[in-house]
Parts: C-alpha cells; structure tokens; sequence
C-alpha cells in the first residue's frame, strides 16, 4: 500500500508544471471599477442670435485699466446716460480697475439679451455630463478663428427635455476673461439637481469683444515645457509646465491657466483653473494642477494662459 501510494505522488509530481525559476512574486492590486456618467455630445443646438431666450440674462463688465464710462457705452453700443441708470451707485469719475458694470438691455427687447452684437465666434460642439448628485455639468466649446483675441465671452445654455420642455436656462462663461486668436476654449455651466440624464442643450451666443491688438490689460505670455501625466484609470490628469513672459514685455501681477481634458474623439471632459501669482519680465513662473474627467477617458490635455499687469 505504502509502495502504491508512493509511485502516485511521484507520478503526479512528474505532470506537474515545471516550476519557472526566474518568476517573482506578483502582489495583486484590486481594480476599481468606474461607470462612467452618461456624456452626451451635441454639435447642433446652436440657435440664432435673434431667437428669444427663455430668461433675462444680466450683462457685466469689470472695468479695466484706462477704462471710461464713455469708452464702455461706446463699446457696448448703449447710451451713457442708461449705462449710467443701471450703476446708480458707481460714479463715472472714480471708477476703480476690478469694478463691475451692469450693462443695460433694450427695454423694448422682453427677452432681456444683451444690446451688444458678439464678435464671432464658433461654437464647435456641446457637451453635457451628469454628476452624481443629480445636477448638470455643460460645456460649449467656442473656437475664435480671427488673428485678435476675444473678451467676455458668453453663451445661453438652455436644457429640455425629450418634448422640447425647458427644465433650466443659464449663462455659461469662459475659465479665462480672453479666448485668445486661433484658440478653443470651453464656455462653462454647471445646472444644479434634479436635472435628468436625458436632457438637452440648446446654445445661444450671448457676448464676444474683439480686443484691438496691444490691448494694455492683457500680456503676451506663453507656456513651455507643458507635460501632461494622464492617470491609470484615464479618468484625472496631472499638467506640469512654465508660464514665459517675455523680457519686452511689462512685468505680470496675476497669471491665468486654463487646463482642458478631451476624450479620443475630441468631446470635452473637464476644465481646470490654475491662479498663480507675479512674473518679472524674461522670467519664467512653475504651475502645475490636476484636471479630472467628468466623463470617460482622458486622451490629451490642452493648456491656455492669460497674464495681467
């Protein structure tokens, strides 16, 4: 019995896998598992600047260096005297850099847009993703095509439902106060709960200022060295680079960074801020942040930067 027993272990050991020497041991890491949020894309939607909007949309501008009241009505097209009864409580020869304006609408125009005609511009999609807790996250991607920057950039994003029912409207805002020439950025708006899965965009442009070049306000800074660490699950991103200001130029009191995460077919993802602070002029300044995806996967990482004196 002994004997039996013994030349079937031996025979079990001889067809038994020959163990692999050079094999480490493998320490099992659990995957999380993720389901994305419903993304849904629309590259239509986009309605006439004519068409009523269904809620008075408020204008506003914030007062830059070597501003006037005058030179404001005149950009904006609206009489003084009606810029100036919107602002009661701003007075026109003590006006600060940072203030903001009220800019009046036609009173005869119920839907309450504003009286400025947009600087064009394009938008070349919309998408909008639900977020956990039963709001809405939107964003339309305006593309400015011209040789000149564009400010105060504004559109209307207006949700229905599958009847065509409007459930909520807002104003959606660029992350930089500039869309710089041949540059696309993401207009911005989130809807707060309960907004449904299903609902649908529809965008109005609202504002667009075409800057003349050499605008004083703005700084002709640059970023370098831009290295973008997209996660393992694909779903946040790590962006590392360097703000360049020129030595001709002015020195920076504040710099802006707009990080934008887009997907392998191009839909937006996510949009992230980084503030820093001054840069002298032939020097350079550090940011790094983290944009993270309200959708699926991050494919690539695309920055802008905006500088201030």
């Amino acid at each position: 019995m002994k004997r039996a027993l013994l030349l079937l272990a031996l025979f079990l050991t001889a067809c038994a896998p020959p163990a692999d020497s050079t094999s480490a041991p493998v320490t099992l890491v659990p995957y999380s598992t993720h389901t994305p949020a419903p993304t849904l894309p629309w590259t239509s939607g986009l309605v006439t600047a004519s068409a009523a909007l269904p809620s008075p949309t408020p204008f506003v501008y914030t007062v830059g260096q070597g501003d006037t009241m005058g030179g404001i009505a005149l950009k904006f097209n609206v009489k003084i005297e009606d810029l100036q009864a919107a602002n009661p409580d701003v007075s026109p020869n003590s006006m600060s850099v940072g203030q903001v304006l009220k800019i009046p609408s036609d009173p005869e125009n119920p839907s309450g847009e504003p009286t400025p005609q947009p600087a064009p511009f394009r938008v070349e999609q919309t998408a909008c993703h639900p977020s956990a807790d039963g709001g809405m996250w939107c964003f339309v991607l305006a593309r400015n095509d011209s040789s000149t920057a564009l400010e105060n950039v504004s559109a209307q994003v207006t949700l229905t439902d599958a009847s065509g029912n409007q459930l909520a409207s807002q104003p959606a805002l660029l992350p930089l106060n500039i869309l710089p020439a041949n540059t696309s950025l993401p207009l911005t708006v989130f809807f707060a709960p309960p907004i449904p899965a299903d609902a649908r965009p529809q965008v109005q442009i609202l504002t667009a200022i075409q800057l003349q070049p050499g605008d004083a306000r703005y700084l002709p800074a640059s970023t370098q060295n831009v290295l973008v660490q997209v996660d393992w699950n694909g779903r946040s991103a790590q962006v590392n680079g360097q703000i360049f200001l020129p030595a001709e130029s002015k020195a920076a009191a504040s710099v802006w960074v707009a990080a934008t995460a887009y997907d392998e077919l191009g839909q937006v993802l996510g949009v992230r801020r980084w503030e820093g602070g001054a840069i002298p002029p032939g020097t350079s300044l550090p940011f790094a942040m983290t944009v993270s995806s309200l959708g699926g996967e991050i494919a690539r990482v695309e920055v802008v930067v905006e500088a201030r004196p």
